[in-house]
């Protein structure tokens, strides 16, 4: 593991193939950078110098306390500013779910400095399906009694809890340890973070007209039960020449719950860059 101080934080970040083409991979909401520790391997033997950094308030990274610091144009500049360190000109562009929405700002942003985009399991705009009212009671109440109380709300809100999926409670029983690791990685968020970036994904904006005038080669991935389905279809047919796939018995974290599928085809679609 290795960490830099970028801006006003601290990022810790996992990286694999130093020398290779840049390949910058971000996790999503209450993920981690060791979600693709499994796959940096296979990637550094592509060629890829892939780096995967805990997003800020996540894991390792610094945790500012202030729900101001927390936006996707926050962890856009934090991102940025990493690859900047690394010395990277252009990059391919991965992210997954909430990291998939700052992947979509930046390259929208920066359309010259993204090579390539994966988009995985994400949504183009607003979440679905959550009451913004019951979501301000729910900050109110994770900033009272903070990570307990986000646990409590999040089993009590269907689309949200996405280890309450089939396929989800199948790796946790078949994966020894994925249990425990997915609830430590929760433990590790910061309360802040919680806060700002809950309302901030359904706040966002509707990003898929911009979306269309995209010029980067892009893969939208994604699970057939994932709640995000519909959203990846309407970004494959809107950016241009995009390439979709649906992976079967997946569901949001295809990364973990059909590994092997997920990264043949990432290295398939890396393979043409």
């Amino acid at each position: 593991m290795a960490r830099v101080v970028v801006g006003d934080v601290e990022v810790a970040y996992l990286e694999a193939g130093r020398g290779g083409r840049p390949l910058l991979v971000l996790h999503g909401f209450t993920g981690a950078k060791e979600d693709f520790a499994d796959h940096l391997p296979a990637l550094a033997e592509a060629g890829w110098h892939v780096v995967a950094p805990d997003l800020r308030g996540h894991g390792e990274t610094s945790k500012p306390d202030d729900e101001a610091a927390y936006s996707f144009e926050a962890l856009r500049a934090d991102a940025l500013g990493l690859v900047d360190h690394l010395g990277w000109d252009r990059f391919v562009l991965a992210g997954h779910s909430m990291g998939g929405m700052v992947a979509q700002v930046l390259a929208l942003d920066h359309p010259d400095r993204v090579a390539g985009l994966v988009l995985l399991g994400t949504g183009h705009g607003p979440m679905e399906g959550l009451d913004p009212e019951l979501v301000a009671v729910g900050v109110e109440l994770v900033r009272a009694g903070g990570i307990p109380a986000f646990r409590s709300i999040v089993a009590g809100v269907a689309g949200f809890d996405f280890a309450g999926s089939e396929v989800q409670r199948r790796l946790r029983r078949e994966r020894p340890g994925f249990a425990e690791y997915a609830e430590a990685k929760v433990d590790r968020c910061s309360p802040a973070m919680l806060c700002a970036l809950v309302p901030a994904m359904i706040a966002q904006q509707d990003r898929l007209a911009r979306l269309g005038h995209l010029d980067v080669p892009t893969l939208v991935l994604v699970g057939e039960d994932d709640v995000f389905l519909e959203a990846c279809r309407r970004m494959a047919a809107t950016i241009p020449g995009a390439q979709l796939v649906v992976l079967d018995d997946a569901a949001h974290s295809p990364h973990f719950e059909a590994p092997d599928a997920w990264r043949a085809e990432v290295l398939a679609f890396l393979a043409n860059l």
